[in-house]
């Protein structure tokens, strides 16, 4: 049994949970590109810490997450699995266009036995989802994350992207067409690579 490596203080369940979601992952990343093959090996650091990571960020009162182009669950299945015991109260939606990442994404959560919300809509043709928290990984620019955010979040929401080193180039493009108040986190899993923390949306 793994111990889930960088998550923390997780109860036995939560790593059990994690090991059925991780199991999953490898399988189904045969037949469809869920992550990178050459990351399967450093599954847990890569992937599984490095989207838990952000779930201590989101502030308090959290009641509807959001996770966009869910792909292969990360960050928001691993946030789901996480909010389970931790914060029972949280409601997580995973919007992913593509169908077959969202039959796996619904297999997650049978398997774990985690409920959580999978959404087969394009992102920005869904209807507004009045996210408290709105999560990304690996998605697209911050400019357009933003844009997807003026239609997602509810008013005095949170915005957390997970961007890497060209983070910075993002920013200042963004900043042509918004404007937002931003927490810059680095990443406990790579030191290249930050978590924004946004808020106060605005277009400027």
């Amino acid at each position: 049994m793994h111990n889930a490596a960088g998550l923390g203080d997780v109860s036995r369940e939560t790593t059990e949970r994690l090991e059925i979601f991780a199991g999953l992952l490898k399988k189904w990343t045969r037949k469809i590109n869920l992550v990178a093959p050459g990351t399967i090996s450093n599954l847990y650091e890569r992937h599984i810490a490095d989207s838990a990571q952000i779930f201590d960020l989101r502030p308090e009162g959290t009641r509807n997450w959001v996770d966009l182009g869910s792909g292969g669950g990360l960050p928001g299945a691993v946030i789901a699995i996480l909010a389970a015991e931790a914060a029972p109260q949280l409601r997580v939606t995973c919007v992913e266009s593509d169908q077959r990442k969202a039959v796996f994404l619904r297999a997650v959560s049978r398997e774990t036995a985690v409920p959580f919300t999978v959404l087969t809509d394009r992102i920005e043709s869904a209807q507004p989802l009045e996210a408290d928290v709105l999560s990304a990984r690996a998605l697209a620019p911050l400019s357009k994350l933003l844009e997807f955010a003026d239609r997602h979040l509810a008013e005095g929401g949170t915005m957390l992207f997970q961007k890497g080193a060209q983070h910075e180039k993002e920013c200042t493009e963004a900043e042509k067409n918004w404007r937002f108040d931003r927490e810059v986190i680095t990443s406990c899993t790579d030191p290249n690579a930050v978590i924004y923390k946004i808020g106060a949306l605005r277009r400027a």
